[in-house]
């Protein structure tokens, strides 16, 4: 089963619970060589599901002294397609290594 680790709002239950369908359940890790930045989410359906209007966003900075502490939930294949739709455009979901050793996907700001 895929690995996702969250810094933000895929964190809420009630985000959880609008696009899973469930409450999540992970263990706490940290991210190094990130650092978190912040974008403004004008989506709708984004904009009601988390109640922000401001949301974190990781930026690669190369540096392992940096790190960014979140949760990582194991997810299914669908539910990991379903987090995909949640993103908007800012985000690209690409592969990290965490602190623990564990390999996931996080969303990181996308590539202009």
């Amino acid at each position: 089963m895929p690995k996702l680790f969250s810094y933000g709002t895929l964190q809420q239950k009630n985000v959880q619970l609008a696009n899973f369908g469930r409450e999540l359940s992970g263990s706490k890790d940290s991210l190094p060589g990130y650092i978190v930045g912040e974008v403004e989410i004008t989506d709708e359906r984004v904009l009601r599901e988390s109640g922000k209007a401001f949301h974190p966003i990781l930026r690669f900075s190369g540096n392992l002294t940096d790190e960014v502490a979140g949760t990582v939930f194991e997810l299914t294949e669908a539910e990991l397609a379903q987090a995909d739709d949640y993103e908007v455009d800012a985000y690209q979901r690409v592969s990290a290594r965490l602190k623990s050793g564990i390999e996931c996907w996080i969303y990181a700001a996308a590539e202009k």
